[in-house]
Parts: structure tokens; sequence; C-alpha cells
């Protein structure tokens, strides 16, 4: 049989595949067409990460069935595993998965709930994750900083048991390396980086936020960042809680430095 290249429009790479790519195409509109799976995919649009455990309640399926649709989904790269602590986090492999089910739903008319956390209102604004900054506050800051270019994830050409493209670089995990944008950014406001990475722990990576369900910014920069905030009083510990309060002087700063408010 003779294999050649084909775009797969999901993945956003390229894929072996026969000449003809309908029996690819047809794998991936199986695998969507089923309604449990389809009710997890749409409940995954919103960009919010969820459990194996959530999305067997969402598609009103036993949780050992849930596992068996999930592993059909990420075989077709529909959706990607994030693993932390004892927990598996699913959600949408890429933009061009949303961007497929997007269309899907144009042509089917259909409207959806959106996702409405149930964590009480100040540990979700802000809180300590361990010993970084967590909740709306941390996810902002994070997406802020993915904006800006001062962060990005750590690359490599490959991914173990798939081929891309030459030049084509896919995540290697959920780690982050400063830019040289960032790197001046984050000195100018008085964090010493070199202290920072000669610390014996991950710099940086994407810890997902257990209230807003996206990442916010964990490892030794995320612990920088918090403590920044605290000794220039743009935040306050609560007491007897891990919640946090962002004073009027840190209102201020987050708006004039980062353009966030709050």
């Amino acid at each position: 049989m003779i294999l050649a290249a084909h775009p797969y429009f999901v993945y956003g790479q390229s894929m072996d595949a026969v000449r003809n790519p309908d029996a690819a195409v047809s794998s991936i509109a199986a695998a969507i067409g089923e309604p449990a799976r389809t009710r997890m995919l749409y409940s995954l649009m919103d960009g919010h990460a969820r459990t194996g455990t959530e999305l067997a309640i969402v598609a009103d399926v036993s949780p050992s069935t849930a596992s068996v649709h999930l592993a059909r989904l990420k075989s077709e790269n529909l959706v990607s595993v994030f693993v932390q602590g004892r927990h598996r986090y699913y959600s949408l492999a890429g933009p061009s998965v949303a961007r497929a089910l997007e269309r899907l739903s144009v042509l089917a008319g259909a409207s959806r709930p959106a996702f409405t956390p149930s964590t009480p209102g100040p540990l979700r604004f802000a809180r300590t994750c361990y010993d970084h900054m967590a909740g709306t506050i941390a996810v902002s800051l994070h997406d802020r900083f993915v904006r800006s270019r001062w962060i990005e994830r750590a690359r490599r050409s490959s991914t173990q048991g798939r081929t891309h493209p030459p030049g084509l670089d896919v995540p290697r995990s959920n780690a982050y390396t400063l830019t040289e944008d960032g790197t001046r950014a984050l000195a100018g406001l008085g964090l010493d980086l070199d202290q920072t990475r000669a610390q014996r722990r991950r710099f940086a990576y994407a810890c997902l936020d257990w209230s807003e369900r996206r990442p916010h910014i964990g490892g030794a920069l995320g612990a920088a960042l918090l403590h920044l905030a605290l000794s220039r009083k743009w935040l306050a510990r609560e007491y007897d809680s891990r919640a946090l309060t962002i004073t009027r002087l840190g209102q201020r700063e987050l708006q004039t430095r980062f353009g966030l408010e709050f």
C-alpha cells in the first residue's frame, strides 16, 4: 500500500494516510457523532477542563463508560489530558477542534449554557495554591503573560510515537520558559530571576486552576509573583484562610502594569 501525507484538519499537523482521506474523516466524524461523546466535547467548548467523573455526569453515563469514550476521543486527538496530582483533566485538543465543533453547532442551530463555577466568591477570585496565586486574578495574569508573549511553552521538534513535518514544534510539557520580553518585563518589576531559576524546583509551569479550570502560573516563578504582590501590598492574606484580598493599590498597579481591572 502506498502511503502519502495529508493534512489532518483537527490535528493542525499531518498524518500518514492512504491517498483517499475519507476513512480518516469518517473516523473523526463517528467519534464526534456518538451522543455521549458529543455532550462531552461541547461541555469543553467553554475552555474549562473537566475530570472524567464530571464528564461522565455531563454525558449521563457511568464512569467506566466515560473512560472508554474519552479514550476514543483522545485516540482521534479531539481531547488532551492534563495530569495534576491524582486527577486527570480533559480539554479540547486545540483551537481547530473548537472551530470544527462551532461550525457543527451553527449547522445544528444549537446553543449551550455557560460553565458556572460553584466555588465561594472570595476563594474563586484570589487565593493561594500552595505557594503561588490561584483564582480569577491568577488566571488573568497567566493569560496576560501569554498574550504579551512573556512566557511560552517549552517546545521540541516531535513527540513520542508521532512524526511531524520538519520545522514543526509541538508542546513538550506544561512547562513554561521566559521570553526575552518576559525577562525584561519581570526584571523591571524587581524580580530576581537568577535567584528564582537557581531554586531546586520547576521554574514555571501551567497549574490547572481548581475553580476556573484554566491554567495559572505555578513553580518558582509563580511563588515569586505571589511574594512580590504581597510585599508590594497589592494583595493581602485573609486571616485563617487561603483567600487573598486585592488592595486599592493593587487594583491600580495591576491596571497600570498589566492592563487588568478588578
